[in-house]
């Protein structure tokens, strides 16, 4: 009690730690009466968290302290190598009866994380319904709604009275994921409508099912990209989708937490490869060094071997730039410009296609607005800088290579390399969406690329204009 009138006066996480101690701290006197009635009460991820940080010797033994649904709850919050760990360390009865109490989609999600050899023991142990409905998910494209729906749900008849419906929810509902939202559905299973616990609260009880169910359903099918999932989730405000099959048939559900896993996904993916990193499915912490190595040698051997073409601008002009050797100094600021200018706009037209905000028949509309940018963007810098390059280079530090021609000339290619990197970095994610590649491709490492030779080639020709060299 004292606790609990303590609580609006601590920080939850300093909460959360104080209950780990405590855990602790009866885990370590052998008071394992006390430390299953603890873990009773707290939620399972916190259970989780506290059976991961006790360390592998202790761990499966206060976790064989957990009452059946309250072991498949913790189970399903762990990561793979303690889901691992556990299942090497208890009987076939006892791992069976786990899998029994998992929704299918936690599950399927185990099994794709998991080894081999771990996975036979799991179909074996699992019940022959388990075992196809489980292959069944397997056998959806990866990344799809199929792969990530459940088939935990409560399904209803439209003739059904709302006194009906209760006791349908109350006898079926223990074991579904939600019961927040029903799912109306015909005799061959075809999706018919939706109708929320609300909606059966507020209404009499003999009001029938059809006159209360919403008709306007957003739904997913099977072989949907979960992204677009998600993104109808964001949209609508959904806290659960239905998933049909080819023919309409109501498959499997969506629910909200799964899609804030698909989006932690999406956004660490597209930030990996926006970094030059191929995609991964692990998680820092738990990739090896050799993963890493193949992970992201693609990209950094591409990015130096495409290096080559500012090493041949360079070569190519090199008697020119030995007539003004000042200009060389200058080379890696106007790069480097370039490059910021171009992640900068590819960052955020990356960032709006993925919210939707942004379509590839959009193209003309983003060039036009990130040309106007780039032109207040480059002048400005073009005036800071000239100014820098005549007061700090020339008078201050006197700089003799500093002269106004040489000055305006930098100033005058940062003006044309930053309108250049700034179209380029808003374009070619576009173009990327348009031919169905993914938008994070062109992001930072490869306009830096292409910027880099550019720059190079305004820089040069813009000297000859105005130095005439």
């Amino acid at each position: 009690m004292a606790e609990i009138e303590n609580i609006e006066a601590m920080d939850f996480d300093l909460l959360v730690e104080k209950r780990t101690d405590e855990l602790t701290e009866l885990l370590d006197k052998r008071d394992m009466k006390q430390l299953k009635r603890r873990m009773e009460e707290m939620n399972e991820f916190d259970v989780a968290e506290f059976l991961t940080e006790i360390g592998d010797n202790r761990m499966p033994m206060v976790f064989r302290l957990l009452s059946k649904e309250a072991a498949a709850e913790v189970f399903a919050n762990f990561e793979a190598p303690e889901q691992e760990q556990i299942i090497n360390s208890i009987t076939d009865s006892e791992l069976a009866a786990i899998i029994e109490e998992l929704y299918v989609d936690d599950a399927v999600d185990m099994m794709e994380e998991l080894p081999a050899n771990v996975v036979r023991r799991v179909m074996r142990t699992a019940t022959a319904e388990t075992r196809n409905l489980i292959n069944q998910y397997l056998r959806y494209p990866e990344n799809s709604a199929g792969s990530i729906m459940t088939s935990e749900f409560v399904d209803l008849k439209k003739y059904m009275s709302v006194k009906e419906s209760f006791a349908r929810i109350r006898r079926i509902g223990e074991d579904k994921e939600t019961i927040y939202v029903c799912f109306v559905i015909s005799a061959d299973r075809k999706l018919e409508g939706i109708v929320t616990v609300k909606d059966l609260l507020l209404a009499d009880d003999d009001v029938i099912i059809e006159d209360l169910m919403d008709r306007n359903v957003i739904f997913a099918s099977t072989t949907d990209d979960q992204e677009s999932v998600s993104e109808k989730f964001s949209d609508y405000d959904l806290m659960a989708m239905p998933v049909v099959d080819k023919e309409g048939r109501l498959v499997g559900i969506v629910t909200v937490d799964d899609v804030l896993d698909v989006m932690e996904q999406e956004t660490t993916e597209d930030f990996e490869i926006m970094a030059g990193i191929l995609p991964s499915d692990k998680p820092y912490s738990r990739t090896s060094t050799f993963e890493m190595w193949k992970n992201r040698i693609p990209w950094l051997m591409f990015l130096m071997l495409s290096a080559t073409f500012t090493s041949m601008i360079l070569t190519s002009f090199e008697d020119m730039l030995a007539v003004q050797a000042g200009l060389v100094a200058f080379i890696p600021m106007l790069m480097g410009t370039g490059g910021n200018s171009g992640a900068q706009a590819s960052t955020a037209v990356i960032r709006s296609l993925s919210l939707g905000d942004t379509e590839p028949k959009d193209a003309f509309r983003v060039m036009w607005k990130e040309w106007r940018v780039s032109f207040l963007c480059g002048l400005s810098l073009a005036v800071v800088n000239f100014v820098k390059m005549l007061l700090v280079d020339g008078m201050v530090l006197h700089n003799d290579v500093i002269t106004v021609a040489v000055a305006a000339t930098v100033s005058l290619s940062i003006l044309f390399i930053v309108m250049f990197a700034k179209v380029v970095g808003s374009t070619l994610p576009i173009l990327a969406e348009k031919i169905g590649v993914d938008p994070a491709v062109m992001a930072n490492p490869l306009i830096s690329t292409v910027t880099d030779a550019v720059s190079l080639l305004i820089y040069i020709y813009v000297a000859k204009l105005i130095l005439h060299i």
